[in-house]
């Protein structure tokens, strides 16, 4: 029988190469798979696909700066790292964003923190509890 295929998501996304650098350096996906229109970041567990959106939805789609939160979806990722401060860091550095340190909170056997990608998707970066 074959392995069942990583959990992962689908993002639309309008400049895939500045989403692909946040997503490979702030969660830690290394990109796998650069094809027209998509690029693919995995790590063992997880699989992020980047998708472009389509030419006409992209031209009309302004993004400030810094982006503004989508708060009107009703999604959210959520990502596993190895450290809050690196996301501290590393997220306003590569456009996005992330709450400070005294909005953290602690979940079962992680700590969390609520930020966003240079696009405004909402993401949530979770680092395991010692």
């Amino acid at each position: 029988m074959s392995e069942l295929p990583k959990p992962g998501a689908l993002l639309f996304a309008k400049d895939l190469e500045r989403m692909a650098a946040f997503y490979e350096q702030v969660a830690g996906l290394p990109v796998k798979v650069r094809a027209e229109g998509r690029i693919v970041l995995e790590s063992p567990h997880y699989m992020l696909v980047l998708h472009a959106l389509p030419q006409i939805v992209a031209d009309n789609l302004i993004i400030a700066s810094p982006p503004l939160r989508r708060t009107d979806v009703p999604v959210k990722l959520i990502f596993p790292v190895a450290s809050l401060a690196l996301v501290h860091t590393l997220s306003p550095m590569l456009g996005g964003g992330v709450e400070s340190e005294e909005a953290e909170w602690v979940g079962p056997g992680f700590r969390a923190c609520e930020g966003y990608d240079p696009e405004g998707n909402l993401v949530q970066w979770r680092e395991p509890l010692a």
